[in-house]
């Protein structure tokens, strides 16, 4: 590009204007190695130790009662658990499959976001560990709802950085918008919290530029394509009354408070690596001139974490929004390398955090997992191993107390579960544990439907209320504190089961 100045003779002169500055190489190897160890640590870790409740239940919802949409959440998870378990049956490594890869798009994405905001080599390998040893990649031990919703932000922010830099140099690249809309569609389908990106990055855009982020055809285009895919659920939600606008009511009576709020936040970017990094850019996002252009993505993010907030969130919705700020921080950090100081404390750091994630991730053997102290910090392998063991311990328990039911009563004998972890822990195995179908008037397990008329006794998981008690003629305990057999019902199950609906 040129420009034209007076030269000595009176006319214009060509002068050679500042070129852009050149887009770091990617650093394909060290990135790729650092995703792949990622990738290598979740496969071990996916064998251990069992299935999660809420893996227990997607795969019921998606084997057993696949639809359009549910009570908490949009089809895709229950799809891909139904999908995996039905390419091999009972393999933990091929149902977490999904989250795995997610754990591995995240890291790379991270680092091709530091690369956006002109982040070299270094940054691009801090941005990727910085990214790999957060919540966003230990959670993917499991396929939930919030291992795979974190990949899909940051692909979504990735895209939006892209465009904006490109947008800077007078080179705007619309299809990444395009692109944008169609991580969206995916989005969607996993979580509802989307939206609020969305609206956060199209305000923050008008107040801090570009303001011609929200006139561009292709961001509405890509929303249009998002908003179609979602009708089905859509519709689905509309014929069983909005069920999901109550998960709010259900998120907000477990919010922990704002103290508890704050910490979980801030700890599961990572305590060693990804805070310091979070605190160190996040800032700078805001204030840096170096980083002005992407000022309305920074400040997207901080009014999606208040709207978490002020709405008593949970804290693990923060997992979409660290990669942008670690990405920052690793591109600040990394240009201050050459202090001897600065490389000492980056290398603690890295120690410090490799041995946390090591913690984290579940790779042992149960027994040695539960010799890790308890601690409040963070996610450690041994609370995987409490929580992963639960489902196969009470599918053993329920299906030894159902198959001792005296044999005039089982046939007419239907097991109920106060909760949808109880149910999905009978459903998950009943092929092999001989044991019928369970019923829950919990959350999405009660749009699967109440028992039979048949079924005059019910086998209950759990603590029957009074209302429960008194639709039956006698009730004596099977299993102590966790097992009822209630006997004779008096009321017809069409009057019962919505009294008995819980959230």
């Amino acid at each position: 590009m040129t420009t034209a100045t007076a030269g000595s003779s009176g006319f214009a002169e060509p002068v050679l204007a500042e070129p852009e500055p050149a887009l770091p190489r990617i650093a394909w190897g060290p990135v790729l190695t650092v995703a792949g160890v990622v990738g290598l640590a979740l496969l071990i870790a996916s064998r251990n130790y069992g299935y999660f409740f809420d893996e227990a239940y997607f795969v019921v919802a998606g084997r057993d009662h696949l639809a359009w949409g549910y009570f908490d959440q949009p089809a895709l998870v229950p799809a891909l658990a139904s999908a995996m378990s039905h390419l091999a049956p009972d393999s933990l490594i091929m149902l977490r499959l999904p989250a795995t890869l997610a754990a591995v798009a995240g890291t790379v994405l991270t680092a091709l976001i530091a690369r956006e905001l002109g982040g070299a080599r270094g940054a691009q390998v801090l941005a990727a560990i910085g990214y790999a040893l957060s919540s966003a990649v230990v959670l993917c031990h499991w396929l939930a709802t919030y291992s795979l919703d974190p990949m899909f932000w940051t692909a979504i922010v990735w895209l939006v950085v892209r465009w904006a830099r490109l947008n800077a140099a007078e080179r705007p690249d619309d299809r990444l918008l395009l692109y944008a809309g169609l991580v969206t569609v995916f989005s969607l389908q996993t979580k509802f919290l989307v939206p609020a990106l969305w609206v956060a990055l199209v305000l923050c855009a008008l107040v801090f530029g570009p303001r011609r982020l929200p006139g561009r055809p292709a961001l509405w285009l890509g929303g249009a394509v998002a908003a179609v895919a979602t009708i089905p659920n859509l519709v689905w939600q509309n014929r069983n009354q909005w069920p999901y606008t109550h998960m709010s009511e259900v998120v907000a009576a477990e919010f922990p408070g704002v103290g508890r709020f704050l910490w979980d936040s801030a700890a599961g970017a990572g305590l060693a690596i990804g805070l310091p990094l979070l605190l160190i850019g996040l800032p700078m996002l805001l204030i840096s001139k170096r980083f002005r252009t992407y000022r309305f993505a920074g400040a997207a993010l901080v009014l999606v974490f208040l709207a978490y907030l002020v709405s008593s969130g949970r804290s693990y919705y923060a997992c979409g929004l660290y990669a942008l700020p670690i990405a920052a921080g690793a591109v600040v950090v990394a240009a201050l390398a050459r202090h001897v100081v600065i490389r000492v404390l980056v290398a603690v750091a890295l120690v410090i955090g490799i041995a946390m994630g090591a913690a984290a991730v579940p790779v042992y053997p149960r027994s040695w997992a539960e010799r890790i102290p308890d601690t409040t910090l963070m996610l450690t392998a041994k609370a995987f191993a409490q929580s992963d063991t639960m489902i196969g311990d009470l599918s053993d328990t329920v299906a030894a107390a159902y198959h001792e039911l005296p044999a005039e009563i089982r046939p007419h004998t239907a097991i109920v579960a106060e909760s949808y972890p109880f149910a999905a822990a009978v459903d998950l195995h009943r092929d092999s544990t001989g044991l019928p179908r369970a019923y829950s008037a919990h959350r999405a397990y009660y749009y699967f439907g109440a028992p039979p008329e048949s079924a005059t006794s019910i086998l209950y998981i759990g603590t029957p209320t009074p209302l429960l008690t008194a639709a039956f003629t006698s009730s004596q305990p099977v299993i102590p504190d966790l097992a009822t057999l209630l006997v004779d019902r008096t009321v017809p199950w069409d009057t019962l089961w919505p009294q008995l609906r819980a959230q």
